[in-house]
């Protein structure tokens, strides 16, 4: 019989997202629904999370009285509203009282809310927000990328840590054994790149256990490498860049298949193996990135995030307290 999971108890935004804060709310009753060990802080205005709180066992309302909107500038609203939902979540984890924060509000407001008020890790260890990319031609599995936007402006110092945490958290979450981390770069030679690319090689090879060499853009689904080391600029772009690909390769694909009836008899045919290969590209199934880095568990969500989405956002957040990713990455980088 498999062991029930330990308590966990994870402050959410209530207004993080398009579609808050009605997806937030159906996101939290599934995740309360699937973890009978889950407590979750509801953290937004009164009329939204009181009542909700009232109706769900193991949910609390933790009241905020502002909200820090998508197009805000991050760093002067996190400062001005002090009392919007996503630093009150932030000083939740600070103050003990949460173990973990889970939004899928705005990512700059949460990345800045989390650097002020949880703190680095370690002073010159820069947080570093990363995601999985799945395997869709190498079966199961998936590849860590990070950084993935919360560093635009870097050295190739940074990347040694973010190599680190990215391990980590590869091995904490996900259970892989001595990951193949790589750099990405513009080809699999050492001397490829810009200068500040092939210091970061020499870095890497020098610093980190299981640096493979570079990777290529080809290489991000993969399935050659465990962690994909990037500066947070580059790798934002590679991520949207995907994403885009692949929204527009599936939105093809149904015309193509709805074009005649002979290609909607195929599609039929087609339409399970395509749900597996679309589940592969859903955020559903993971829901959050982590802020690596600080101390506590910061995860952030899509914005566009489902209800399912919003719970697998939550899920994540809570396996992440439960197996300590915190102090996993603070023993990955406790020597840099």
């Amino acid at each position: 019989m498999q062991e029930s999971p330990g308590p966990a108890t994870i402050a959410v935004d209530a207004l993080g997202g398009d579609d808050a804060p009605r997806a937030v709310l159906e996101g939290v009753a599934l995740a309360l629904r699937a973890d009978s060990a889950l407590t979750v802080l509801l953290v937004g205005p009164d009329d939204v999370v009181t009542p909700f709180a009232r109706e769900h066992e193991r949910c609390e309302a933790l009241l905020a009285t502002e909200v820090i909107a998508m197009d805000e500038h991050p760093a002067e609203a996190v400062r001005a509203k002090r009392d919007s939902s996503i630093v009150v979540g932030c000083k939740a984890v600070r103050a003990g009282e949460a173990g973990g924060f889970f939004s899928a509000g705005s990512t700059g407001a949460c990345m800045m809310a989390a650097t002020l008020h949880l703190g680095s890790i370690k002073r010159k260890v820069r947080p570093a927000l990363a995601t999985i990319l799945p395997h869709p031609l190498a079966g199961e599995g998936v590849t860590v990328i990070t950084d993935v936007g919360a560093n635009a402006d870097w050295r190739p110092e940074f990347l040694v840590p973010f190599a680190q945490m990215g391990a980590a958290y590869a091995t904490s979450m996900l259970g892989m054994e001595d990951p193949r981390i790589a750099l990405l770069n513009i080809g699999e030679e050492k001397t490829k790149g810009s200068t500040a690319a092939q210091e970061a090689y020499r870095l890497l090879a020098q610093r980190v256990p299981g640096f493979v060499g570079n990777a290529e853009g080809s290489d991000l689904l993969s399935g050659r490498f465990d962690v994909i080391v990037t500066d947070g600029y580059t790798g934002n772009i590679a991520l949207k860049a995907l994403e885009g690909a692949g929204a527009t390769l599936f939105a093809a694909l149904k015309e193509i298949i709805y074009a005649t009836p002979a290609t909607k008899v195929a599609g039929v045919v087609l339409k399970p193996h395509l749900k597996g290969l679309a589940k592969a590209f859903s955020s559903e199934s993971i829901g959050a990135a982590p802020l690596m880095g600080v101390k506590g568990v910061c995860m952030i969500g899509h914005g566009s995030a489902s209800p399912k989405a919003i719970a697998s956002g939550i899920a994540t957040t809570a396996a992440a307290v439960r197996k300590d990713l915190t102090g996993a990455i603070a023993a990955a980088i406790a020597e840099y």
